[in-house]
């Protein structure tokens, strides 16, 4: 065990100066002895690279010429980041100065462990669970993402029920810890996301190669989020939906894929006519889109994306019911009203 691994914190930049102006002095008051601060420009428009420039000329830099997205951005800026562990984190998180050392000794300590996440709460209100990871990522099994503390758009107040540090199925993207070496045996995120779940299937892909993702509650963190895409945003609701098939597509089993995949067709069908018929054709429009851009990318880009390199491991974090059924049919609100202890 190395006493003081290094730990490069990467945060991609896309137009977020106000972010970095707020939130950058938190980072840098990080107590841990061997850390680096990188910012990787996502093509930004606003002053951002000139902001870094001047007022932290110390803070290295890797501007790109235009907007990658979270996935090929990150891909992009890790090539030329060499550390044991990677930080991936949003602009608009504030952290404590002790937040890194409770992660660096989680896998320090485990080495079947690939990465995780702290606990992320509301900047907004740091008593409430933020929808972005809040306290571990889970999956159901039709591919709905939820957490511990959120559940669809129900955020729990944070009371320490979720203070156990354990595996889940993924760490959020917002302010995910990750083994250099993993990442990189994984092939990084899948270009073809651009943005939103590509670090769940990230994380799922670790969990078949045979690698665990926990939660780490003993680091805290606060996310303002929606920073860039706010809830609800048609683009955000294209891309989910979008990259949650291509996400079931690639790493679902055959026998699970012939029924799951048309359950999921279903059940987005009846999503988009319900938004539509309480007056949300942007949804709708979305959904369909998103229908039909997966089709094309099975018929035309299946082969340029980021596949399993093995599928030998077991998942953890998985439901083996419906959320969508468990919260909006049985109203169950919270995670731990789904989710019984030993499943």
């Amino acid at each position: 065990m190395n006493a003081s691994p290094k730990v490069s914190i990467v945060i991609l930049n896309w137009n977020g100066q106000k972010f970095l102006q707020q939130f950058l002095p938190f980072v840098l008051s990080t107590s841990y002895s061997n850390f680096e601060v990188i910012v990787a420009d996502n093509g930004s428009t606003d002053q951002s690279v000139t902001f870094l420039q001047v007022n932290y000329p110390a803070i290295r830099l890797i501007c790109f010429k235009e907007n990658h997205g979270f996935a090929r951005g990150y891909n992009l800026a890790l090539r030329e980041v060499t550390a044991d562990y990677y930080v991936l984190l949003n602009s608009d998180v504030e952290v404590q100065p002790g937040w890194l050392q409770p992660m660096v000794d989680l896998l320090e300590n485990n080495s079947s462990i690939a990465a995780c996440q702290p606990k992320i709460l509301a900047y907004n209100n740091k008593k409430i669970f933020e929808y972005a990871g809040a306290a571990g990522g889970w999956l159901d099994t039709y591919g709905y993402p939820f957490a511990k503390g959120r559940v669809f758009d129900i955020c729990e107040e944070d009371r320490g029920q979720y203070d156990l540090s354990e595996p889940v199925f993924w760490a959020s993207g917002a302010s995910l810890f990750i083994r250099s070496a993993v990442f990189h045996e994984m092939k990084g995120f899948d270009d073809y996301f651009f943005a939103h779940q590509e670090e769940i299937d990230l994380c799922w892909r670790i969990q078949l190669a045979g690698y665990n993702i926990y939660s780490c509650p003993g680091s805290v963190v606060y996310h303002v989020g929606g920073g860039t895409l706010p809830r609800g945003n048609s683009l955000k609701t294209y891309l989910n939906f979008r990259n949650n098939k291509i996400m079931l597509s690639k790493n679902l089993p055959w026998n699970k894929k012939l029924w799951v995949m048309p359950a999921r067709y279903l059940l987005d069908g009846i999503s988009a006519w319900k938004g539509l018929l309480s007056g949300d054709g942007g949804y709708f429009i979305a959904i369909l889109r998103a229908q039909l851009a997966f089709i094309k990318w099975w018929l035309f880009h299946k082969r340029k994306s980021v596949m399993p390199v093995s599928r030998r491991g077991r998942l953890s974090g998985l439901l083996q019911k419906n959320i969508v059924w468990e919260h909006f049919v049985n109203k169950r609100k919270y995670f731990s009203e789904i989710v019984r202890k030993g499943e």
